[in-house]
């Protein structure tokens, strides 16, 4: 039975089980743009309490916000989820190779998120996603010890439980067809949250952070996120299982017309609500089928380019990143927060569209700097340290 102290170095002696993917550290840095892109519009706008197809009310932030609901909008969380999930299984690959319990250390794991993910939501921004995979994590370690077909099979189920309820609920009340309305807003709730980010100081906003938290993880969501995040792990976890990224190569045609057929697909379905009309149906399609479909083409398009060795070389950049994506992502919310909270630059409610997405360009490629220098001198990120210090007891090492 190997020690936990020394884990990470014994399991770097087998190279097919420790040696990092560059094609997954790319993908992993690619997320982190299009979580950036999905996540800035919440800093300057009064997310979660508004509806942004209502919110905006010129030619061109409608458009420009059109552009980001059909690229990137509920496509990255499930590309991450999926690549939250295909980690796991190659943990658990590790530690069964080494006669090590999985079990011993994973848990662990989970709750070293949760507590970043928890300082994240209460010190810095209400939008965590890191407490939900935590949590969806502590189900995918109970189940990736199964066969790969087992997996699917439970992922679809739960998925398809969702699909079943959403989508079958919207049919049996008649509002499938139904053109979306903005609901009623609260105005007194929206001054507060205005005055709070736009204005005030910074214990206004944490206490204004405070509200927003309660609408983000309200008892619903923990289970909302069994059926549409975990269900993406557990495929994360199939695939993983199958190698089918390590095994590109060999499986070249079949990730080349994943890629085509994939992101048509999920193109065409995400731009129903533009196209035909934006009703409760075609956004359920949009959001839940549309987004999924293009994410696995997301994921199928970058393993495609990525046979050209060239290309994976020019791409090398967000494999770094993709190495400290968890310390990038956190690092993303506290730019955001000093750009535009008043305690900051005080950006809140002052910039288009167009100009928010520019600016996290601006901070995604700053980041990509950040990481080459930072990995010039280290092995892993400061919170990637943090979590295998947690785990493992590891300390920090230098190259």
């Amino acid at each position: 039975m190997l020690g936990g102290s020394n884990l990470e170095e014994k399991l770097g002696q087998s190279p097919m089980f420790y040696e990092r993917n560059a094609t997954l550290d790319i993908v992993r840095g690619f997320c982190l743009l299009g979580i950036l892109l999905v996540n800035i519009i919440a800093f300057y706008t009064p997310l979660p309490h508004v509806m942004l197809e209502f919110w905006f009310t010129s030619a061109k932030d409608i458009i420009w916000q059109q552009y980001l609901d059909m690229y990137v909008q509920s496509s990255f969380y499930p590309l991450f989820s999926l690549l939250f999930g295909y980690g796991i299984a190659m943990q658990f690959s590790k530690a069964q190779t080494f006669n090590r319990s999985f079990y011993s250390f994973a848990p662990k794991r989970m709750i070293a998120i949760f507590m970043i993910g928890a300082i994240h939501a209460f010190l810095i921004w209400w939008g965590d996603i890191l407490m939900t995979y935590a949590f969806c994590g502590l189900f995918l370690i109970a189940l990736v010890r199964f066969k790969p077909v087992i997996l699917l099979i439970v992922a679809f189920l739960l998925n398809g439980f969702f699909h079943l309820f959403y989508g079958g609920g919207l049919l049996l009340m008649g509002v499938f067809n139904l053109k979306v309305e903005q609901p009623s807003l609260d105005i007194v709730l929206l001054e507060k949250l205005i005055t709070a980010y736009g204005t005030g100081s910074w214990g206004e906003a944490f206490a204004q952070r405070l509200v927003d938290l309660q609408l983000q993880f309200s008892p619903i969501m923990w289970f909302v996120s069994l059926v549409t995040i975990l269900p993406y792990m557990l495929v994360g976890a199939a695939l993983a299982k199958w190698r089918v990224i390590e095994r590109a190569k060999e499986l070249k045609w079949m990730w080349i017309v994943l890629a085509i057929v994939f992101v048509a697909a999920g193109l065409a379905i995400k731009s129903l609500p533009i196209q035909l009309a934006n009703t409760y149906g075609y956004t359920y399609l949009k959001v839940y089928v549309g987004g999924p479909v293009l994410a696995f083409g997301y994921l199928a398009a970058i393993v495609s380019i990525c046979f050209i060795a060239p290309v994976q070389k020019v791409l090398s950049p967000l494999a770094k990143a993709g190495r400290m994506s968890l310390t990038l992502y956190i690092l993303q919310s506290i730019i955001c927060s000093i750009l535009f909270y008043n305690f900051g630059f005080g950006l809140f409610g002052k910039i288009d569209v167009l100009t928010g997405i520019l600016i996290a360009f601006g901070i995604y490629a700053a980041q990509l700097v950040i990481a080459e220098l930072w990995l010039w001198k280290f092995k892993q990120g400061p919170l990637e340290w943090l979590v295998k210090k947690f785990v493992y007891g590891k300390m920090l090492s230098e190259k």
